[in-house]
Order: structure tokens, then sequence, then C-alpha cells
């Protein structure tokens, strides 16, 4: 018990070090899982140990963090934290995202770099061992676009809050200079910019692969103050972005067990019933891109609504059996 308390300590420690702001009590409880009174202890033993922690003003409340950083004694990672690096490098090479494997690698080596000689040879064979057991399964799929120059180039506008211009060989006109003020960029299957075309606020999404002859602008351009990433992936399933529905699923009881660990949704919730089936309700945007993926789900699932989902499912089996020959 007394180790455990203190790895706490350290972990705590560590936050308030890596905070350029510092963290309230009540982000220190939310961070650490414990009550407001756990943490305002956990915070007074840490500033026993760390005698340099500061406290700021930030009213009604105060921030503390360790403004100097921690000695390296205090900081050696682990190998199983190394391994998990290596492991995120070796699934965005896999993907294609050599860009963002490459600066995962390039992190790595600059945290063995700056670790005592002694401690790396002691490191070495717990992480050779690890990295041998631990391999990457590929899921079949599209190789995600990632050109480092037009990423550096998203960022760097995003960083400096101007506007894109680029030729986009998407959408309704193919080959169509467009001005966008970028949002944020999401990864996954395919990667897209988010953003407003020209005076617009609207976000809508652009294709990276389809992005051509890129360049940042001098004119200003900023996200909406009450824009967020997370809020806009969650009016969605996938990438897609249309009229946001409650979609009621009906998991029937051979896939009951299956359902209640999987994540649908960041606003699912989920519901036994009584025949031992579960109720998955969530609300979205995306029809076509949930149809395919409940396509995958076979005879154990059953759509409840909307009916718009319903229609795009039978919609899309009926192109699938008629690309194969048989009668719809």
């Amino acid at each position: 018990m007394r180790h455990e308390k203190a790895t706490r300590l350290l972990e705590l420690a560590r936050l308030l070090a890596s905070s350029a702001e510092g963290m309230t009590l009540d982000e220190i409880a939310s961070s650490m899982g414990v009550g407001r009174r756990t943490a305002e202890r956990m915070r007074d033993a840490v500033r026993d140990a760390f005698p340099q922690m500061e406290e700021m003003e930030d009213p009604p409340t105060k921030r503390f963090k360790i403004p100097s950083g921690l000695d390296g004694i205090f900081q050696a990672p682990t190998a199983d934290e190394f391994a998990a690096l290596h492991a995120a490098a070796e699934q965005f090479r896999a993907m294609g995202a050599t860009g963002r494997a490459a600066a995962l690698l390039n992190l790595e080596q600059k945290v063995l770099s700056a670790m005592r000689a002694g401690v790396r040879r002691k490191l070495a064979p717990d992480l050779e061992a690890l990295l041998e057991a631990e391999a990457i399964s590929i899921h079949a799929g599209p190789r995600p676009f990632e050109d480092e120059s037009v990423l550096g180039a998203i960022r760097d506008a995003i960083k400096s809050l101007r506007r894109l211009r680029f030729r986009y060989q998407g959408g309704s006109t193919p080959g169509r200079v467009r001005e966008i003020t970028p949002f944020g960029v999401l990864f996954g299957r395919s990667n897209y910019l988010v953003g407003a075309e020209g005076d617009s606020k609207e976000p809508r999404t652009w294709r990276l692969d389809r992005v051509a002859d890129l360049e940042v602008t001098e004119t200003f351009g900023a996200k909406p103050e009450d824009f967020t990433l997370q809020a806009f992936v969650e009016r969605s399933f996938g990438i897609y972005q249309d009229a946001v529905e409650e979609v009621r699923l009906r998991i029937l009881p051979h896939g009951a067990d299956e359902a209640l660990g999987w994540r649908f949704h960041p606003t699912q919730r989920l519901e036994p019933l009584p025949d031992g089936g579960v109720l998955a309700t969530f609300h979205a945007g995306g029809m076509r891109e949930l149809a395919w993926h409940l396509f995958t789900w076979g005879d154990k699932v059953e759509i409840l609504g909307p009916e718009r989902l319903k229609q795009m499912m039978r919609d899309e089996l009926a192109i699938a059996v008629a690309a194969h020959g048989a009668p719809c």
C-alpha cells in the first residue's frame, strides 16, 4: 500500500510538472480519480516532497504546478512504456501514416538518448522481449493519405490563424480553387481537413488526397469559439455528416455479449432486454457508413429506427445483390 501511494504521488508530481498553466484542485481530483479532500491531501504531500511547487491565483480558484520539471531519476520510462510507444509507431506505419510513425520513432530516440547509459542497458533486455512478443494485426481498408508537406501547411495555418487555398479534385465541381478556414484534421481510414469555405462558419470535410496546390494565405481565418472537433465528430457515424437522428438498434440475444463490449458511437446507451438481447441507442448522422458497418453484424442486429437508415440498408443490400448477378 505504501508503494502504491508513493507511485500515485509521483504520478501527480509528473502531471504538475508537465502542465504549463498548472492544475486546479478539481482538475487534480478528476485526473487522479479521487475526491476533492483526497486531492488536497495528495497536493500537500507532493508539496512536501517538491517544495518548488508554485501556487497561482486564478479567481475564483487557484492553480498548482512544479515549474522547473522533475529530475531525471523520477522520469525514467519503463520497458512497458517504450513498448507501447513503439507499438503505436508501428501501427501508424502499417496504416500508411508514415509521418506520424516517424514522429513517434524520433520521440523514442530522443528519450533514449537522454537516458543514462546504465539505465538504457538495464532496460534493453526487457524491451527487446516485449517487442518480440507483440505484433499489430492489420485490417483491410484504404491506406490514409499522409503527405507531411500538406499536414505541415495545415498545422501552420491553424497555429497562425490563417486561411488555406487549394485546388480540390472532389465535390460537385472537381478542380475548383477553394479558400478554407481550417478547424482541424480528422485521421481515420481516410484523412480529412475540417474547415469552412469562404466567410461561412459551417464546418465541412475535405479529403486530403484530393487536395492539390496547397498554400497558406495571409488572410485571417480562425475557427468559431464554440466549435470543438470532438463535438463535430459526435454528430456523425465515421466521417460522414448529415442530419442527426436517433438511432435505435435491437441486438438479438446471440449477439448480446459482443454488443455489450462494443462501441457503436460516443453517445450510445446500451440497455439489456428481457429476451436476452440489447437495445442500443445513440444520436448520429452518416447513415450510409452506419449501414455499411451494420452489414458486418449479419443476423445479430435489427434496425428499429430511423426509417432512413432502414431504407439505406435496403438500398445498399440491393446494390450488392445486383452486383453479384442475383435477383433482388
